[in-house]
């Protein structure tokens, strides 16, 4: 029963970081932002996010449930500070119309996530894997954050 309740609270705490960023809403400051042709449709962001969401609940729980509290204490730490980081992107980039800081940010997220891979491997492989997906998707809105930054170097008016 526990370990059910530890993987709810693992599922919110994610998910929490997610409702975070979803408060910042792209609005007609975005639509107006030169972006490149290859970024995906808007309506796939979402079911995207709520994916790997997913899989980042289950990725902690696993640690979790795997390690003794020593041993967990720093990779949680990291997986917990990759979230904040996670969450804080969105209010940078939506709130505070600045791909150039977004950018900054997306690459501490991109680190930490990496750092969590690390860390969650000797503890459990299937917990790094499960954050690979996760790791891809923040490298291609990198590039995409980056490209945005590049089109649009000047503030963009609403």
């Amino acid at each position: 029963m526990i370990s059910l309740l530890m993987l709810l609270g693992f599922a919110l705490a994610t998910f929490a970081a997610g409702a975070i960023g979803a408060l910042f809403r792209p609005g007609k400051w975005y639509t107006r932002l030169d972006k490149p042709a290859w970024r995906p449709p808007d309506r796939y962001f979402a079911p995207v996010w709520m994916l790997l969401y997913g899989t980042i609940a289950l990725s902690g729980w696993l640690v979790w449930r795997e390690g003794g509290l020593p041993e967990v204490a720093l990779p949680l730490t990291v997986y917990t500070l990759q979230l904040m980081l996670n969450a804080a992107w969105s209010p940078i980039f939506f709130g505070l119309h600045r791909p150039d800081l977004a950018f900054f940010e997306i690459i501490v997220v991109w680190l930490s996530i990496a750092a969590t891979i690390l860390l969650f491997y000797p503890i459990s492989t299937a917990a790094a894997l499960l954050l690979l997906p996760y790791l891809a998707w923040v490298s291609f809105a990198s590039v995409l954050n980056f490209a945005i930054w590049r089109r649009n170097p000047l503030p963009v008016r609403v």
